[in-house]
């Protein structure tokens, strides 16, 4: 019955974000590469007249890229927008938005001078009613076609480079299910040839970026879609579990009695079709994903490849990942070793931080366990439960970021694969994000997990525990260097008390100093101590 008179009452919102701004796709648009559209509180490009930005030419990073793409010029996304745009709106202060109309993470009020946190909770420490609102919300933004974006049904190529619009609404929720297959869809090279080996927002460094500012970018629409300023997005906390708990009609939805690959009829999402799934058509045909249904949500938890992902993260397998000092390495792909990202990510084993393609661990091995349309990587945001694991993976993020206290030059400026430098515009927003902007602490973005606040009092004994862990793993070094140290300090304690005594004898007006100058002496402990 709730969710009946929630719907009701939200219909009337039409309000949504993304992609394309519906105000820059028209062929005088496109051809001009410019999308500055006029901010409704002033009439002026920008909001320019109230000081809320204006517009601007963008400035794109020269840094060099890895080598994991070999083309230039192929590809829509390379150096995003600056193929559909290189003129947008620059923004002021704490304003933001393709128009500047609204407030930057973490600020509010109609100034954008209001500072407010909101806490991102456990989804089994919602109330019955939350829980229902919540799917309220989602059913609400699955149905709501979206006032302020579309997404491009062809490339710029096939748009003849902007003076024929290709471009289609799209409903807010599956609106966010394209971007993610967008950022992640292969690259079409004309005739019948693609390239695989590119994704603009996994295997690489802005993995864990690209996903916070996708959630805040979600979590933000439907505040807006619902008027629910509070509103938060659940997590699934996931460690140590044996099966998928959320997996249930009460929650995200239980097996078909009859399919095991479906959603129960009693589910509240039993009735979702999904976009974007089949990839090997879109490729065949040089087409992108047009947002058409192309069937019911699969998902049959626990059926899955068991020699690839053998079990579900352990708790001990995210300290394990929290233990990692280095937030990239070597390549910053998927074959990294001792990167935090690659071990979180998956491709790397969360009990030795080694790259192996054989296994799908922690957050991947969620995808794989999900044994449906989760657990393809373009498709996947089909899946309500993406939300949900994926908010939980950024907390574990958030645990990194607070219990090491990176500086943000610590994500890679440079080599980098495409689109994961640090300066490199995250695809395929706008507006316009940096990769390295999110590698900040959720606190500064206006957000915050419940169970992390429990450990406020603990930040001393976080700030120093990564450097206790550096010295167990080097503590037998230290102790054979401590007793070299102790070793080579009595030895100069006995010659210093034999050239004493020897000294004593001598008079007084002969009298020198006792070893060395005192430079020297500082020098010779500085070894002893190495």
């Amino acid at each position: 019955m709730i969710l009946a008179v929630l719907y009701c009452l939200l219909w009337s919102f039409q309000t949504s974000a993304g992609h394309f701004p519906r105000a820059c796709v028209s062929s005088k648009n496109l051809m001009e590469k410019e999308c500055c559209p006029p901010w409704s509180g002033d009439g002026s490009p920008c909001g320019q007249l109230s000081g809320r930005g204006s517009c601007q030419n963008i400035l794109l990073s020269n840094a060099p890229l890895g080598p994991q793409f070999p083309f230039t010029g192929v590809d829509d996304r390379e150096s995003w927008p600056s193929i559909f745009y290189n003129r947008t709106c620059q923004c002021s202060g704490n304003f933001t938005g393709f128009d500047c109309g609204n407030c930057k993470f973490g600020f509010w009020g109609p100034n954008c001078t209001d500072r407010r946190l909101l806490v991102r909770r456990n989804i089994f420490d919602l109330s019955a009613p939350e829980k229902d609102k919540f799917f309220a919300y989602l059913t609400l933004a699955k149905h709501t076609i979206s006032s302020d974006y579309v997404i491009p049904i062809g490339t710029y190529g096939q748009m003849k480079n902007g003076s024929t619009p290709m471009f289609s609404d799209i409903n807010i929720y599956d609106l966010f299910v394209w971007i993610h297959y967008y950022v992640s869809m292969d690259t079409l090279l004309g005739g019948s040839e693609i390239w695989r080996d590119i994704d603009f927002a996994h295997e690489a460094p802005a993995f864990l970026p690209w996903h916070r500012l996708f959630l805040l970018r979600w979590e933000q629409e439907i505040q807006k879609l619902t008027g629910d300023e509070n509103f938060t997005i659940p997590y699934w906390d996931w460690r140590d579990a044996e099966k998928c708990d959320i997996c249930t009609d009460e929650y995200m939805g239980g097996q078909h009695p009859a399919n095991p690959n479906l959603l129960s009829p009693a589910s509240f999402f039993s009735s979702w079709q999904i976009i974007c799934s089949r990839l090997e058509e879109y490729n065949s045909h040089q087409s992108l994903c047009n947002g058409m249904p192309e069937g019911p949500l699969r998902r049959n938890p626990g059926n899955h490849d068991k020699s690839r992902t053998p079990r579900l993260p352990s708790s001990a397998d995210v300290e394990f990942c929290l233990s990692l000092t280095q937030y990239e390495s070597g390549s910053m792909d998927k074959t990294a070793n001792f990167s935090f990202r690659n071990t979180l990510e998956g491709f790397a084993s969360p009990l030795t931080g080694i790259a192996d393609a054989s296994q799908s661990s922690m957050h991947n091995a969620l995808h794989i366990y999900m044994n449906g349309t989760m657990s393809q990587v373009q498709g996947s945001a089909n899946d309500p439960i993406f939300l949900l694991h994926h908010a939980f993976v950024d907390s574990i993020f958030e645990q990194w970021l607070r219990r090491h206290h990176p500086l943000q030059e610590v994500y890679p400026e440079a080599n980098a694969p495409i689109g994961h430098n640090r300066e490199s515009y995250m695809v395929p927003f706008i507006p316009l994000y940096r990769n390295g902007d999110f590698f900040i602490s959720s606190k500064d973005l206006g957000y915050d997990y419940s169970y992390l606040q429990d450990s406020g009092s603990d930040s001393f004994q976080d700030y120093i525990k990564s450097y206790l862990e550096q010295a167990g793993r080097i503590w037998s070094w230290l102790l054979g260097a401590a007793m070299v140290g102790a070793a080579l300090t009595a030895l100069l304690a006995g010659l210093v008390s034999l050239l004493c005594g020897h000294k004593r004898k001598q008079l007084a007006e002969e009298r020198q100093p006792l070893l060395m100058e005192k430079e020297d002496y500082h020098n010779l402990l500085y070894q002893s101590h190495l």
